[in-house]
């Protein structure tokens, strides 16, 4: 397949930059709002159609370089015995939380086999794009999933997740490994339903401190990165909130890392020493900008990483639900005019 996103991937050159936003099937589209109103959240991933739909709505709206398929990091707790659901205004909802060793020791990772709709998804994804760009697929980051199945949902100190990783470091490696046992499996059957890229979110790494995320994090998510990409395809690794320690982030792994807007693009990828590709990183909020001083951000980034093979244009984070559509299509539209 020839696509500008995997030959950024891999720091060979491309035509223009290739781009793409995290949450880019979303609420701020039209499109998905209408599925989403007849649709959860839990039934939109778990079918193939509906998760199908809404991953090519951005690729035909915005003509955007990738497709990320439409799914939740938190699917893969399910087949491991937790009861999810999602509560409007509340976000995920985690049932029967880990707190115990006996919850842990519960825990199964024999039935990866269960997610196999998001398999399906993509499958029917890449058949319809019909080469036309590559599909990402993606799985949570160890740290990001133990904390969700510790907490019972999002949290502000992470406390309970603390707690455990202070106090009990055993039961807190034990918990760890049966996720990376989950999420590479499920990952590598991402990837063997046509999945081209694997994103690995660390969605609330920056709630550790740097010595915090290379004592507890590290070790498990450079395992996860580390079985992901003997698959053949490059991992995106992306850290929110990690700009402390984007080195550390790094040392754990992936062909591109994901960078977030609380730090320059350019001294985050000077900072590893242009070792891996990097992607980012627009702040989500800027998209609500005038046209001229959004023209200016993205010149300002372009410039910033300069002529240097291996840069994919996104945002920080995901794209926010009230963002106007014109503003994330003139975006793209700029990235594409830009000449060095």
């Amino acid at each position: 397949m020839n696509s500008r996103f995997l030959d950024a991937c891999r720091r060979r050159t491309t035509d223009v930059r290739p781009v793409w936003f995290m949450r880019q099937a979303g609420r701020y589209l039209r499109q998905y709002r209408e599925i989403r109103s007849k649709h959860g959240i839990l039934e939109m991933c778990k079918r193939p159609d509906l998760a199908a739909a809404v991953t090519l709505q951005p690729v035909e709206i915005l003509d955007v370089d990738a497709a990320i398929i439409f799914a939740d990091l938190l699917l893969p707790v399910e087949p491991m015995g937790l009861k999810l659901k999602f509560v409007t205004g509340e976000g995920p909802m985690i049932e029967n939380p880990v707190r115990l060793a006996s919850d842990v020791d519960t825990l199964s990772t024999a039935n990866t086999d269960d997610l196999g709709y998001v398999g399906e998804a993509i499958q029917m994804v890449v058949r319809a794009l019909a080469g036309k760009v590559p599909v990402i697929g993606f799985v949570g980051a160890p740290y990001t999933l133990a904390s969700y199945m510790i907490e019972g949902g999002s949290s502000r100190n992470y406390l309970r997740t603390k707690q455990m990783m202070y106090s009990n470091e055993t039961l807190w490696r034990r918990l760890m490994g049966k996720i990376v046992d989950v999420t590479a499996p499920f990952a590598a059957s991402q990837v063997a339903a046509g999945a081209r890229a694997i994103q690995v979110f660390d969605s609330w790494a920056g709630s550790m401190s740097p010595d915090d995320y290379v004592r507890f994090a590290a070790p498990y998510s450079r395992a996860l990165i580390e079985r992901i990409r003997s698959t053949g395809v490059p991992v995106i690794h992306f850290g929110t909130g990690a700009a402390g320690f984007f080195r550390e982030l790094h040392a754990a792994g992936g062909d591109v890392m994901g960078v977030d807007w609380r730090v320059n693009i350019d001294q985050a990828w000077l900072d590893i020493s242009y070792r891996s590709a990097v992607q980012g990183n627009l702040d989500p909020a800027v998209l609500f900008a005038p046209l001229p001083e959004l023209k200016m951000r993205v010149a300002e980034m372009l410039k910033r990483t300069g002529t240097r093979p291996g840069h994919i244009f996104n945002l920080g984070h995901g794209i926010l639900p009230e963002t106007p559509v014109e503003n994330v299509k003139a975006v793209v539209e700029m990235v594409r005019e830009h000449r060095p």
